[in-house]
C-alpha cells in the first residue's frame, strides 16, 4: 500500500504523468522507509500509462461492493440474532450500568480543566 501511495504522491506532485521508480523510492526514503526495488518496479510497471482518475474511480466502485463490518448477509445468519433478541436487552442494561460505575471511578473527581 505504501508503494501505491508514494506513486500517487509522485504522480500528483510531478509535472510528468508517469513517475519513475526513482521518484517513488525518493518519496519513501524521505519518510524513513527502505523501499524494496522489486515491489517499486512492479507498482510502477502496473500503473504506467494509466489515468489516475480512472484508477481511483475503479477502486471506489470495488470498495463500494465489499462488505464492511456490521453488514448482515441475508439468510440464516440473520436468524440467530433474532432468536437471541430477548436476552440481548437485559445484557445491554447490565453493561450500561457497569460502564457508568467504571467511568465515575476513572476520573476520581478531577476534570480535564481543573
Amino acid at each position: 500500500m505504501r508503494y501505491v501511495a508514494a506513486y500517487l504522491l509522485a504522480a500528483m506532485g510531478n509535472a510528468k504523468e508517469d513517475p519513475s521508480a526513482a521518484d517513488v523510492e525518493k518519496i519513501l526514503s524521505s519518510v524513513g522507509i527502505e523501499a524494496e526495488a522489486d515491489k517499486v518496479k512492479k507498482v510502477v510497471g502496473e500503473l504506467a500509462g494509466k489515468s489516475l482518475e480512472e484508477l481511483i474511480a475503479e477502486g471506489a466502485t470495488r470498495l463500494a461492493s465489499m462488505p464492511a463490518g456490521g453488514a448482515v448477509p441475508s439468510g440464516g445468519a440473520a436468524a440467530a440474532p433474532a432468536a437471541a433478541g430477548e436476552a440481548a436487552p437485559a445484557e445491554a442494561k447490565k453493561e450500561e450500568k457497569k460502564e457508568e460505575s467504571e467511568e465515575s471511578d476513572d476520573d476520581m473527581g478531577f476534570g480535564l480543566f481543573d
